[in-house]
């Protein structure tokens, strides 16, 4: 039977690193580890996982926010399932978690963005979680 646990410890956090590297490919443990304890301590930022018989097999990050366009809201930063559990509705269930820990938190929005190439979890979002397609995500490097 599985299980939902908040990740608040870098060891917690090292132990994910496996599951969150098959979405977040270019990032090497020490600087998953870095940017997680930055987001954590100071962006609001939630680590949570889904264990089935003490093995992590999905993971989500999110931060709560406020913005003008959504109003009080979260961000979902990062969602996967260890691509050897996939299809098994461990990201369904942890989604449906982030919706309620949401609600219970005085939050009215989800949203999240995906990859273009994402196509299947374009479908998922969209068919299995009743997610709308609002908008697209644009992103520009700064020059230094």
């Amino acid at each position: 039977m599985s299980c939902i646990r908040e990740l608040t410890t870098v060891a917690e956090w090292k132990a994910a690193f496996l599951v969150m590297q098959q979405l977040r490919t270019s990032l090497d443990e020490e600087t998953y580890l870095e940017l997680v304890e930055h987001a954590y301590k100071n962006e609001g930022y939630h680590l949570f996982a889904v264990f089935e018989q003490n093995e992590i097999v999905s993971v989500t990050g999110f931060m709560p926010m406020t913005t003008l366009y959504n109003g009080p809201s979260v961000w979902v930063c990062d969602l996967v399932t260890d691509e050897q559990h996939r299809s098994k509705g461990f990201g369904k269930q942890l989604l449906t978690f982030v919706e309620e820990w949401a609600a219970d938190h005085g939050y009215t929005i989800v949203s999240l963005s995906s990859g273009l190439q994402r196509k299947d979890a374009h479908r998922f979002y969209h068919d299995k979680m009743n997610f709308d397609c609002s908008s697209y995500v644009f992103k520009k490097a700064v020059d230094r």
